[in-house]
């Protein structure tokens, strides 16, 4: 792909200022597709696509949470790791507020606010994975190792097949 064949968001400006190789993806956006929609457009598994969560704590601190596409997150199990009392999704308008992305379109990478950010460690084992580039419909294809900018810490914390 040339540079203008996909979107440059704060996401794509990350990923050069930290000289991340990484490959852009884009598909056509399916509201409420989610990981499933994605990893069949791109003929990928969608145990290699990761979705970028925004969650907030008892106190209303947010934080990102990444996860295999075809896995849930244990919130509860997630508060025990973490030792915080409650942890729930937060409200889309103050995940945007803190990243910049719409929901859908949320990356790790760029976020406006440095937030927490949590990986499922087993998303470590991939050779590739796929992750949202800031903008929905647009995925990008990087190493796990790619994570290490964001401090990622490790948790085990996903449900469900």
């Amino acid at each position: 792909m040339s540079k203008t064949d996909y979107p440059i968001t704060t996401a794509v400006r990350f990923l050069r200022g930290h000289n991340i190789p990484f490959t852009p993806h884009l598909y056509p956006y399916v509201e409420h597709g989610g990981t499933a929609h994605s990893a069949e457009c791109l003929g990928v598994p969608e145990h290699q696509v990761v979705k970028t969560i925004v969650l907030q704590n008892e106190h209303k601190q947010g934080m990102i949470v990444l996860m295999h596409g075809d896995k849930q997150i244990s919130t509860r199990n997630l508060a025990r790791e973490l030792g915080m009392k409650h942890i729930e999704p937060a409200d889309p308008k103050q995940a945007n507020k803190w990243t910049g992305y719409l929901v859908g379109g949320t990356s790790p990478f760029g976020t406006k606010t440095a937030l927490p950010v949590y990986v499922e460690r087993t998303i470590r084992d991939l050779d590739l994975i796929y992750i949202n580039g800031g903008k929905r419909g647009f995925l990008v294809a990087v190493a796990p190792q790619a994570l290490d900018t964001l401090n990622a810490q490790d948790v085990n914390v996903a449900t469900g097949s």
